[in-house]
């Protein structure tokens, strides 16, 4: 199939391609709701009787990075994938607070407005950490949770290539040209599925340009890749600690975020943890690899519901 032809191929076909499996086509449904003052978009999947599964995004990103991750589950579960503030079609935090548990007040309030309860939350990165502060600190509600290449602590190499990434110059004359900037960071992924997923993460200005659409505090000089506060690196860890639900954590075995080291230390620290190691990914695990990351958290799922 000539590039030309591969472009054209619908999320369907570009899913199947890449060893998705999914019985029924489904399309999402574009909502927002308000809460603790701002607007927040998500995309819903599926049967909204069915059981419920929450995807967050990382740094950057947007619930479209979640799409083939949906469209495999979505036979199973009611699926909603979350702008989380700054990001997205969401709104930006007038007072540029992006800490992990302002973002937990956010999940909260959205999950009590929307009425959901008892279910299957993931989180890849900074949306791994939002995942897992909010299952600690709400029980109750979580039924499973999905650390995706997420930690307490980053490698610091990997922050660096993220920073590095982000404080590029952020206007660009086509989308095509953003495509070049993500194959150049991340090889791993198809340039068809980067193209098809960032045109989501990107608006056109008014002269003609394109940008990303997260806020542009978020990727200000200095601002990433700044020592953490120890005093948070201790409340991080001290979430995992505390988590009630069944919990696993995944890891692509090239990331070059979550140390090897760190993951294991998670699930020593989790009670009743369980680690998955997806190869041939790095820390966008779902999208360097989706058919190995939906095996392994199908596997997951499974194992839990015995």
């Amino acid at each position: 199939m000539s590039t030309e032809e591969r472009q054209g191929l619908s999320l369907y076909d570009a899913a199947r391609e890449v060893g998705v499996t999914f019985e029924k086509e489904w399309e999402p449904e574009s909502k927002s709701i308000e809460v603790n003052g701002m607007k927040f978009h998500y995309l819903e999947w599926g049967d909204p009787a069915n059981p419920i599964m929450v995807l967050l995004h990382g740094f950057a990103q947007q619930s479209h990075s979640w799409d083939f991750v949906a469209l495999s589950f979505a036979d199973r579960y009611r699926i909603i994938a979350l702008d989380q503030r700054g990001h997205g079609d969401s709104d930006w935090a007038s007072d540029g607070d992006y800490t992990p548990e302002t973002q937990q007040k956010d999940i909260e309030a959205i999950v009590t407005k929307l009425g959901l309860s008892e279910f299957v939350l993931m989180g890849l990165s900074m949306g791994g950490r939002n995942s897992f502060t909010y299952a600690s600190s709400n029980p109750n509600q979580v039924k499973a949770l999905i650390i995706v290449d997420a930690g307490p602590e980053n490698v610091r190499a990997g922050t660096q290539n993220i920073r590095n990434f982000v404080e590029q110059e952020d206007e660009l004359d086509s989308i095509d040209a953003f495509v070049d900037r993500v194959i150049k960071y991340n090889p791993r992924r198809d340039p068809i599925q980067i193209r098809g997923s960032i045109v989501n993460n990107l608006k056109q200005l008014p002269n003609g340009n394109w940008t990303w659409k997260y806020d542009k505090i978020l990727r200000s000089q200095g601002r990433m890749g700044r020592p953490q506060d120890p005093e948070m690196t201790t409340r991080l860890w001290g979430y995992l600690e505390n988590l009630q639900c069944p919990t696993m954590v995944v890891r692509g075995d090239k990331s070059d975020i979550i140390a090897t080291g760190t993951a294991d230390q998670m699930i020593g620290k989790i009670p009743g943890g369980k680690l998955a190691i997806v190869e041939n990914a790095g820390h966008l695990v779902m999208g360097d690899n989706p058919s190995g990351f939906e095996k392994a958290v199908t596997a997951f799922i499974e194992s839990i519901q015995k």
